[in-house]
């Protein structure tokens, strides 16, 4: 038994309620149509974001990359996939991911493009907090220095043993003032007066 066909009501229902935001552009790549998730997540009207008026809520940062991916698989009529900052009602940043495919009209002529978005600020932030914890752990890594127990020579890269003044001139823009702690000072007197009595 076939499932019974949904009404263009029920249709309408599905786009405009889906969890995702859903726009169409025309054959001239202008935005003609956002259904009402997209609307309530940029609180604004479907005059507004009409033609290019949804652009303005792309970060400034993602606007070029966003719009040369969305033109160049518009004029060579290819499914793309990207993911940029858009504005939410609250003038809030969230993370989009924008898929966009090429559909036809009943003759089965181009007609533009449907695109489905869904917010994936949390993936986005999470995988940016994992990479950051990696690079304080490699950073770490890179940071252990073999050094003798006795001497306190260092095990440069080319396996020979510089002194420490050496290597950390070498590594690094400090400059070293040599002087003599208390208790050295104390030691070395000590063994000059042992000196003295042989």
């Amino acid at each position: 038994m076939e499932p019974p066909r949904l009404s263009l009501q029920e249709y309408e229902a599905l786009v405009e309620q889906s969890p995702i935001l859903i726009w169409r552009a025309n054959t001239e790549a202008l935005c003609d149509y956002f259904n009402d998730r997209w609307l309530s997540f940029r609180g604004r009207s479907m005059e507004q974001e009409h033609g290019n008026g949804w652009a303005e809520g792309v970060h400034p940062d993602d606007f070029d990359r966003c719009l040369k991916i969305f033109l160049d698989n518009f004029n060579s009529r290819q499914v793309f996939e990207m993911e940029y900052r858009l504005m939410r009602y609250d003038g809030v940043y969230r993370w989009i991911f924008d898929r966009g495919v090429p559909f036809s009209d009943a003759n089965g002529e181009f007609a533009g493009f449907i695109g489905s978005c869904v917010d994936v600020t949390e993936r986005v932030e999470a995988q940016e907090a994992l990479r950051k914890n990696l690079e304080l752990e490699i950073k770490s890594l890179k940071g252990i220095i073999p050094i003798c127990s006795y001497c306190k020579k260092i095990r440069n890269d080319k396996e020979s043993w510089q002194q420490l003044e050496e290597y950390i001139s070498a590594h690094s823009d400090a400059l070293f003032s040599h002087g003599i702690c208390p208790t050295c000072l104390e030691e070395q007197i000590k063994n000059i007066e042992t000196l003295k009595h042989k």
